[in-house]
């Protein structure tokens, strides 16, 4: 096995447990009396990932590995950890309210409002740059950018109704 599929393999895998944990903890929420924020826009992030993992395993598995764009890739990995850790059960992918419950002001949201999004930009550029592969960084960075606008949007009216879970 390659470099290039392994890579592409263990972030396949970590996206799948993500959606399952993702799934579990919507459903806790839900059955506390949480609500769903943003829910029409939801398709459009899940296939610009989609495609973005589709387009590196198509065009990717072959490639030689940048080790250094990879390694900072792997720092991501480190503090998207740190985001999902910091907000235990109220992590989720989807905008999730719960009303009454304080907004997460500890680990890397002492530093920013939306660490997650911070990660996920730069996965999205450096995994296709590790992989030699300018285009896909840029064309779904700017695709990222576009959903990011009316998610961050949405999430920002529904945290100025206090307790949400910050995907």
């Amino acid at each position: 096995m390659t470099l290039a599929i392994a890579v592409l393999v263990f972030v396949t895998v970590q996206r799948l447990i993500e959606l399952l944990i993702a799934r579990s903890n919507t459903a806790f929420l839900l059955r506390r009396g949480a609500y769903e924020v943003g829910r029409r826009h939801y398709p459009l992030l899940v296939v610009l990932h989609a495609s973005w993992l589709a387009a590196l395993w198509w065009f990717g598995w072959r490639a030689s590995v940048n080790l250094t764009l990879f390694a900072l890739f792997m720092v991501m990995q480190v503090l998207r950890v740190w985001v999902l850790a910091t907000l235990g059960r109220r992590w989720t992918t989807r905008i999730i309210v719960l009303p009454g419950a304080p907004l997460v002001t500890g680990g890397p949201f002492r530093f920013l409002r939306h660490p997650n999004y911070c990660v996920v930009i730069a996965e999205i550029a450096l995994l296709p740059l590790a992989f030699g592969l300018p285009w896909i960084a840029l064309l779904f960075s700017i695709l990222n950018a576009l959903v990011l606008w009316i998610r961050i949007t949405a999430e920002n009216r529904a945290l100025g109704d206090n307790g949400v879970s910050h995907a």
